[in-house]
């Protein structure tokens, strides 16, 4: 792989080539008319929008060309999100497969889970869902209570999982699951676990903004069979961390900023834009810079192969606060052309603070293993 850089002129030449792809590609009526789709027809063109993704070889950036992927680096994947996100893309359903799932398989499954699942992941015929959180185990993942009995040739699962994404929509789950009664992180198993089985119970989760993107999943004698085992048996807590540093890296955090972004632009230039809230508005601004500088510093970081693990803590408090910030600015600014958008987005980005880590724990992240404070 060759490593470039953001000021490289190849980055340039890149971002040119995913603006064409996505102006051409965009279907027009997900463009200009998408507030009049109904769940349905969102859900339809958001698959859709997986297969084109698949087709236009942009399915899998960073993935290995053996993969099926293109064997490119994360600034070209943050580009790619920097300019979906511009074009106001659909975010198809297969993101979690393609951020979390595949990337975990080629870091840690084995050559015949590589074979089964890789491509039907890329080519957006699988839907995943990460099966983590839980009622009693949410920030402290090591306390997960379901359980996963040895039985021939598998295991037996049994037990809850909550905010699981996409889970009325997925076909396979990456699975934590306690497996013995052995010592802390390591009494966990990671399995790759079919939802579409007797004994999976799948139950959305009405959201305060309306929207039903989560859901609690429950589990009776499910069985995953030990083909579909990552890594040892009492070994998931070292896997589940290779899903963790995806899932806060640099790619989420791109998108965030480009979604913050847009937002900051709407606040200064119509929302907030009198002398009532401008000082807050351009306090928005300042702290955006500041997350824009934080990302292209990690993800350049990570290109280079240097230690960027702890960029992830810092880039999830900052942009989770930052998103929460503007859409408290926003309600309060009480612009009427941007209502509705701002009380759905106040009401969605009150998680932001609790999902992907919640920031108390990022905050004891920091505190240990960036600034090494002693305890």
């Amino acid at each position: 792989m060759t490593v470039i850089t953001f000021s490289d002129s190849r980055a340039e030449t890149f971002r040119g080539e995913i603006r064409s792809w996505l102006e051409a590609t965009i279907p027009d009526r997900w463009r200009y008319a998408r507030e009049r789709l109904t769940p349905e027809e969102a859900r339809q063109f958001q698959q859709q929008w997986d297969h084109l993704l698949y087709e236009g070889g942009y399915a899998g950036l960073a993935w290995p060309a053996e993969y099926g992927g293109r064997d490119l680096g994360p600034i070209e994947e943050l580009i790619y999100y920097q300019e979906s996100a511009r074009a106001n893309a659909p975010d198809g359903f297969g993101r979690i497969g393609r951020v979390l799932a595949g990337p975990t398989i080629i870091a840690c499954g084995t050559a015949e889970q590589q074979a089964t699942y890789l491509p039907r992941i890329l080519d957006g015929s699988e839907i995943w869902c990460q099966g983590f959180s839980e009622p009693g185990a949410g920030s402290d993942l090591a306390a997960v209570s379901t359980t996963a009995k040895r039985v021939e040739g598998g295991y037996l699962v049994n037990g809850q999982k909550i905010w699981t994404s996409f889970a009325q929509y997925s076909r396979r789950c990456l699975m934590l699951a306690r497996s013995s009664e052995g010592p802390r992180h390591h009494n966990l198993t990671f399995l790759l676990l079919d939802m579409r089985q007797p004994g999976v119970d799948v139950r959305p989760i009405r959201q305060i903004s309306g929207d039903e993107e989560f859901s609690e999943v429950f589990f009776t004698d499910v069985f995953v069979p030990e083909v579909d085992r990552v890594g040892r048996e009492g070994e998931g807590w070292q896997v589940a961390m290779t899903v963790l540093t995806n899932e806060r890296g640099t790619t989420e955090a791109g998108t965030r900023l480009v979604e913050i972004t847009a937002q900051v632009d709407t606040l200064t230039s119509c929302c907030a834009s009198g002398d009532r809230h401008r000082a807050r508005a351009a306090s928005l601004r300042e702290r955006n810079d500041l997350l824009r500088w934080h990302v292209l510093r990690a993800t350049e970081e990570k290109a280079a192969g240097e230690d960027w693990f702890r960029s992830g803590s810092t880039l999830k408090v900052i942009w989770s606060e930052l998103l929460q910030a503007c859409g408290r600015l926003g309600v309060e600014s009480g612009c009427a052309r941007h209502r509705d958008y701002w009380r759905h987005h106040y009401l969605n980005a009150r998680a932001a603070s609790i999902y992907s880590g919640t920031n108390e724990i990022q905050r004891n992240i920091i505190t240990d293993r960036v600034l090494r404070v002693p305890r």
